[in-house]
């Protein structure tokens, strides 16, 4: 088992920066691909940014493209996602979520893990 808690999220305003953590409890977190996702009300929940358990694979969402930066570090148990130039369409409950396979996380669908979510509410 694997358990994953976010922190990190707020408000902040448009043109700011956040840097969510994920902390992750349990075996083996240096062999899952880790995710980023995002849930805004009344939309289906998307994938926001990927890495690979080893970390030189990455995936990004065109909505974070050049904004956003996924990034892990395995001695600490932690998946990072530094947000920067936030715009008010990136307000959502954002989730961490882990895998054995990079393809899944990617895919978003049918994970073996899930956190319970942090809040990034983005500001006029």
């Amino acid at each position: 088992q694997v358990q994953l808690v976010e922190s990190g999220g707020g408000l902040v305003q448009a043109g700011g920066s956040l840097r969510l953590s994920c902390a992750a409890s349990g075996r083996s977190f240096s062999s899952y691909a880790m995710g980023w996702f995002r849930q805004a009300p009344g939309k289906e929940r998307e994938t926001v940014a990927v890495i690979n358990s080893s970390g030189w694979r990455l995936y990004y969402a065109d909505s974070g493209k050049g904004r956003f930066t996924i990034s892990r570090d395995n001695a600490k148990n932690t998946v990072y996602l530094q947000m920067n130039s936030l715009k008010l369409e990136d307000t959502a409950v954002y989730y961490c979520a882990a895998d054995i396979y990079y393809a899944t996380v990617v895919a978003g669908t049918r994970l073996d893990y899930w956190g319970q979510g942090t809040q990034v509410t983005v500001s006029s």
